[in-house]
């Protein structure tokens, strides 16, 4: 399966975070071996929805439930994958702003009522009074990093893997420690621009981390842009520093070296986002 070149941004949760039913069934997932590595995770994601959907699109498919997992020396932390919500998602989505013929031939009416009533139902009623506020573990970026996501991590949480078999690149840290940077961070925003673009991107990341346990860890994955960049390109990386050092400047006053900063990490991504088009 050819790596997709997207990022991740995920949550994994302790166990105490899910119903009894829902511990049990992780537990016994981590203890016959089951957990999916990250690397392997996206294509796998992948072929699994494929195959469910089949050729037709006729329908929403059950989707297995997996997840990624981390062990630690006090705790067994579950990031699961919510593939059936996601795909709905997507479903709805793919019809948005599309004329009805090309919307029905893209995803069928049948498919898109299916989806609809999924993730109304995943929103609300039953599912929240039985399970608590639904949660999505894990968001998804083609072709770059959104800059809100580095809001949330600092460079000595950085994870850097250049070995001739495996090249990644993640940020990972405790969930308190992300609440309180994207709380600075738009306190920030708001007091230098205002309810601007980046004002709100900053926020919507800052209330889905608020549905999660308080010990959590929040994962910044590159995924198979690790593909796209050079050994030396990801070792040189400071994105996580530039936007540290733009809000530093936001916060002092110093629009210049707000700018600077801002204008280095978007050139630094558009670059990359340029390679979706290249043949």
């Amino acid at each position: 399966m050819p790596s997709l070149f997207a990022s991740y941004l995920r949550v994994y949760e302790p166990l105490t975070a899910f119903d009894r039913d829902r511990q049990s069934y992780w537990r016994r997932y981590v203890e016959q071996g089951r957990a999916v590595a990250p690397v392997e995770g996206p294509g796998r994601q992948r072929s699994s929805v494929i195959e469910a959907l089949g050729a037709g699109w006729t329908r929403l498919p059950d989707l297995p439930d997996e997840a990624y997992v981390l062990e630690t020396d006090e705790t067994l932390l579950v990031c699961p994958w919510n593939l059936r919500i996601r795909v709905a998602e997507a479903a709805l989505s793919a019809r948005d702003g599309v004329p009805p013929v090309l919307a029905d031939a893209f995803v069928p009416p049948v498919l898109a009522g299916q989806a609809k009533a999924v993730v109304e139902d995943w929103r609300s009623g039953a599912r929240v009074l039985e399970h608590g506020v639904p949660r999505v573990h894990e968001q998804i970026a083609t072709w770059g990093v959104p800059l809100r996501w580095f809001v949330l991590f600092e460079p000595d949480e950085r994870h850097h893997v250049t070995a001739p078999d495996r090249r990644a690149l993640r940020f990972r840290t405790e969930i308190s420690k992300a609440r309180r940077r994207s709380s600075r961070a738009l306190a920030v925003l708001r007091k230098s621009v205002g309810e601007a673009p980046i004002t709100e991107a900053v926020e919507e990341a800052a209330r889905w981390l608020e549905e999660f346990h308080p010990r959590s860890v929040v994962e910044l994955d590159y995924g198979g842009l690790v593909e796209l960049l050079s050994d030396e390109t990801l070792a040189e990386d400071d994105s996580p520093e530039l936007v540290a050092a733009g809000l530093a400047g936001l916060s002092r006053g110093e629009a210049e070296e707000a700018s600077t900063a801002y204008d280095k990490l978007v050139a630094r991504w558009r670059a990359v986002q340029l390679l979706e088009r290249c043949n």
